[in-house]
């Protein structure tokens, strides 16, 4: 890993792909609980869910954009010429490298994301925006070094499936917590946000039994099996800090779960709601660390290879 000017600007364009990603997967997950409570215009969820349509769509266009840079950085990092000179090499690095394979899938899912997100809702609309959603996660994985093993691999299979669990936990939990439950905070919306706040609850559990057990392989093939090579690189030790940031998203996302979700559906009352939406803007903060990780990750040789 040298982390030079070039290398700090795909970090910080992977970042907000990942961060883009993930909101608009919690966006969808969010405009689909709340559509029967918020279409009509006096629906106690109606603000709530006009912002996880508006989150939709931010998160969207911020996603096309950040993968349009990070595709520069990327051939500049390929060829070696500077950040300007780049925008030549980049049809050479979508048509002659798996890396740009990968980017062209993840980047047209990314455009048909961004013309469903100001569609109107439908079947057809909201199927193709799901299929969009998982056409990403595939580009985004084969963007890793989980591709090294080839597009058929179960590497990249199940990176796949990693980066489709991780966007989903952290989705819901940084565009509940930033963006769509804080405007269910009024005692007229308390029980749209109870049976939120359960949906939300166990989506997030699900997703984490994927992400455990695909990270623990990720890890594995990581770092060959070698303590070494967890340890002794700067790749280990970017993992041991994500892995750290998981598990204080962990505990926060417990704690909601067994004691302020609770609460919350016994005494239903305005203290319990904020206490249950102020810890998931918590746990959002801290996912956006995960993420910031796991983006270094991405871009870092794994440890196995330094340890030869």
């Amino acid at each position: 890993m040298k982390a030079d000017w070039l290398w700090i600007g795909q970090v910080a364009m992977a970042t907000l792909v990942n961060i883009a990603y993930a909101f608009a997967l919690g966006s969808a997950f969010f405009g689909a609980w709340l559509d029967k409570d918020g279409r009509t215009a006096v629906a106690p969820a109606r603000l709530a869910w006009l912002r996880a349509q508006r989150s939709l769509r931010a998160s969207a266009f911020v996603l096309v954009a950040a993968l349009l840079m990070w595709m520069l950085y990327e051939s500049a990092s390929i060829s070696g010429e500077p950040l300007p000179g780049a925008f030549g090499v980049v049809g050479t690095v979508l048509a002659q490298t798996h890396v740009g394979h990968a980017w062209s899938v993840a980047f047209l899912g990314a455009l048909v994301l961004l013309g469903c997100a100001f569609a109107a809702s439908s079947v057809a609309r909201d199927g193709v925006l799901w299929l969009a959603l998982i056409a990403i996660a595939g580009g985004r994985a084969g963007l890793g070094h989980a591709a090294d093993a080839g597009f058929a691999s179960a590497a990249l299979g199940l990176h796949t499936l990693h980066v489709l669990s991780a966007s989903a936990w952290s989705g819901i939990v940084m565009a509940g917590g930033l963006a769509v439950l804080p405007a269910l905070g009024a005692s007229t919306a308390r029980g749209v946000l109870i049976r939120t706040a359960g949906q939300v609850s166990n989506v997030a559990m699900f997703a984490v039994g994927f992400v455990i057990a695909t990270g623990v392989f990720n890890a594995l093939r990581g770092t060959g099996g070698s303590v070494e090579a967890l340890v002794d690189s700067a790749w280990g030790r970017v993992l041991l800090l994500k892995c750290a940031l998981v598990v204080l998203a962990l505990v926060l996302g417990g704690f909601n779960r067994l004691v302020a979700m609770p609460e919350l559906r016994r005494a239903a009352s305005t203290a319990a709601a904020r206490r249950f939406v102020n810890v998931i803007h918590l746990e959002a903060i801290v996912m956006i660390g995960v993420l910031v990780a796991a983006a270094a990750l991405a871009h870092s040789v794994p440890g196995y290879v330094l340890q030869g």
